[in-house]
């Protein structure tokens, strides 16, 4: 096998973390009920998932804070929860509780995440909120793909290349000089009981308690 296709086969290992392609659209009024507005300064927000052994980028998601509502972008990702509506791979009510709550679903015994934010105009926030809501359900193995492609089309981010690696996103975001933070956690890696937990209630910006 030649050293290029030992790369792309290795590229595809370091991303199955990314779940399948799963097209899913969560009523209107669930959604509206949901909408999360956090009234602080438009961003966009990067997450890489980094495995702790092999040091490879595992997934990316890409949180928008724009004027009318905060969203997440987690294409092809396993991150669910009951309260908080999905409509291909954008999930709404994203707030600080919900999004403690997707760091913490990722950071875990064998993975890191890297959180990195660039602030940007409310209008380019809003533009990326446009596009997220309208790029449709990734395949699996694509979410850098995703991410970058919807990066290139906002003002301000065409210098951005394409990428299948989670990691070239966030060398990008280190370069624009985003603002990091690196979250750790050596909770199991089975984390199926923190997303079926009965104390978690998530609803807009309405927490009653967020597991620990």
């Amino acid at each position: 096998m030649t050293l290029s296709r030992l790369l792309v086969v290795f590229a595809l290992l370091a991303l199955s973390a990314c779940g399948a392609a799963e097209p899913r659209w969560a009523g209107e009024a669930e959604v509206a009920r949901a909408r999360y507005v956090d009234g602080g300064s438009a961003s966009l927000t990067l997450f890489t998932v980094i495995g702790k052994r092999s040091g490879a980028g595992a997934h990316s998601g890409l949180l928008v804070n724009a004027p009318s509502q905060r969203a997440m972008f987690d294409p092809a990702g396993t991150f669910k929860h009951p309260h908080l509506p999905e409509r291909n791979d954008v999930v709404y009510g994203m707030s600080d509780a919900a999004v403690a709550f997707y760091i913490d679903y990722h950071a875990r015994e064998t993975f890191d995440v890297i959180e990195q934010t660039i602030f940007v105009s409310p209008q380019v926030a809003e533009f990326a909120l446009a596009r997220i809501q309208s790029y449709g359900a990734v395949p699996k193995a694509q979410c850098a793909r995703s991410i970058s492609s919807i990066l290139a089309s906002l003002p301000g981010f065409e210098d951005v290349k394409n990428t299948m690696f989670p990691k070239k996103l966030t060398a990008y975001f280190a370069s624009r000089g985003a603002v990091e933070q690196m979250h750790r956690d050596d909770s199991p890696d089975d984390n199926t009981g923190l997303i079926q937990a009965p104390d978690l209630r998530l609803r807009g910006d309405l927490i009653a308690t967020l597991t620990q």
